[in-house]
């Protein structure tokens, strides 16, 4: 099938100008004409023509002057020159010039058009890739991590400040707070954004299909190994290697990690060619590797190579004013997928969700809300659609009552969370004391004696973090 497109033809010749341009349109392209470079750079300017069909010699400058300035102002247009004295030289260089193609006049019909099918062909896989890297930007890009949590905050000005470089990352957080997310992200605001995104799993494999999982091998490296297989370094060299769970790797593979880092070079399993690769590492645990260094499981020089910049993700109990924002995307996620038309959650739910400890953090709550909306035959979700442990009255929930036996009186004991509910506020409302006392339903003044009587104030708050 032929794809038709907009064409402008130039040609100081009036009758081949107009003879080659009703052909085209009789082939169902908008097309124009014009008879000097300039009349056709005037065009150029005011129009996006998907491919310009010029004439070498014209009036008063010539093709390849008209292909030079296309080149470097309107790079989607496609330019095809003809001439009537062609030569090899001459083609090698308009092709090096940047020309789609190069015909020698008397122009056969058939060819023309073939040439200008390729180059709309050609115009339409770029525009599909542009549409596939926007689609990757949305889907992985920073702005798809929610947050306005102040920890969140000052996640995202490090992420920001350390994508564009070539430093090792290492991403700490607990299970289920979205730790592939922020690599994806980093990567995305790279000038990597481009090549490979390879991620691994360390705690996924053992650790005899690991290494060769990394590093590649070479056939008859051991049994299995029918084949030579390229390693996820190979894969990703010019992009991002994530790898997740670092804090399980085996003390052979710490060893040849640290050689990659600091030579940029491995051989495969089995193997004794070295490959050299350039790639960005991020790595990711749930775990302490300070704890694990301490008890001789995990490489010291090894923890100071990846800890250069270390990137903390907060699990979602000391961000619960971000489950509202959490909650939007992802009803408009669920509801796109299943066509419900889910409004939100009520206030008991809503009062729910924020109450419970969220083990599983972002990643149960994207479970939860799933759920809700499969479930719900209302178009609002109450605390009957939501699990039975997020239903529990707050003391129910496992710890509560050791966390009450453990305090001297029922005051002592209920101050902890009056405390933890004032600073979930003003973290929420940025600090603002006002914004902060019109959410808890209490005046400013009340707000100011409870924060002194419970020494709150933003400067110790944000030295523990």
């Amino acid at each position: 099938m032929s794809t038709q497109g907009s064409l402008l033809v130039v040609d100081d010749d009036n009758h081949i100008c107009e003879a080659m341009a009703d052909y085209l349109r009789s082939l169902g392209h908008r097309t124009e004409t014009a008879t000097t470079c300039r009349s056709a750079l005037d065009r150029i300017k005011e129009y996006n023509f998907h491919v310009v069909v010029c004439d070498v010699n014209l009036p008063d400058q010539d093709g390849f002057q008209l292909l030079e300035w296309v080149v470097a102002n309107k790079p989607e247009t496609s330019v095809i020159l003809l001439t009537g004295y062609g030569t090899i030289e001459s083609a090698v260089e308009a092709i090096r010039l940047g020309a789609f193609d190069y015909l020698t006049k008397p122009v056969i019909d058939d060819e023309l058009n073939f040439s200008i099918q390729r180059a709309l062909g050609q115009r339409k896989i770029v525009e599909e890739n542009k549409k596939l890297k926007q689609q990757l930007n949305e889907k992985h890009g920073i702005s798809n991590i929610i947050g306005r949590d102040y920890k969140m905050a000052k996640m995202f000005d490090l992420i920001e400040s350390v994508s564009d470089t070539r430093t090792t990352v290492l991403i700490l957080g607990e299970n289920g707070t979205g730790k592939t997310m922020t690599a994806r992200a980093v990567h995305q605001l790279s000038s990597r954004r481009d090549k490979p995104f390879v991620e691994v799993a360390c705690g996924a494999l053992p650790d005899s299909l690991l290494e060769s999982e990394l590093f590649g091998h070479v056939e008859g490296a051991f049994t299995g190994a029918s084949r030579d297989k390229e390693g996820k370094f190979l894969q990703a060299d010019g992009g991002t290697l994530f790898l997740d769970e670092v804090g399980t790797a085996s003390p052979s593979l710490q060893v040849k990690l640290l050689r990659v880092l600091q030579d940029r070079e491995f051989e495969p399993v089995g193997g004794t060619k070295t490959h050299k690769v350039d790639v960005r590492l991020i790595l990711a645990t749930n775990e302490s590797l300070e704890e694990r260094v301490a008890s001789g499981e995990f490489r010291q020089d090894l923890y100071y190579r990846i800890n250069v910049i270390s990137v903390t993700q907060p699990p979602l109990r000391e961000r619960l004013g971000d489950i509202p924002l959490l909650l939007e995307h992802y009803i408009a996620e669920f509801n796109s997928q299943t066509g419900k038309s889910i409004r939100g959650f009520d206030d008991q739910a809503l009062q729910a969700l924020q109450r419970y400890n969220w083990p599983g953090n972002v990643r149960e709550l994207v479970n939860v809300v799933e759920r809700a909306i499969v479930l719900t035959k209302n178009d609002i979700i109450t605390t009957m659609d939501l699990p039975e442990q997020l239903r529990r009255d707050p003391v129910e929930q496992p710890g509560a009552m050791n966390r009450l036996a453990g305090n001297a009186n029922l005051k002592t004991a209920l101050a902890n969370p009056e405390r933890q509910i004032i600073l979930d506020a003003l973290e929420q409302n940025g600090w603002n004391r006002q914004d902060t006392a019109r959410l808890l339903g209490i005046n400013r003044t009340t707000l100011y004696k409870k924060m002194k009587k419970y020494d709150i104030t933003y400067e110790n708050h944000a030295q523990i973090f």
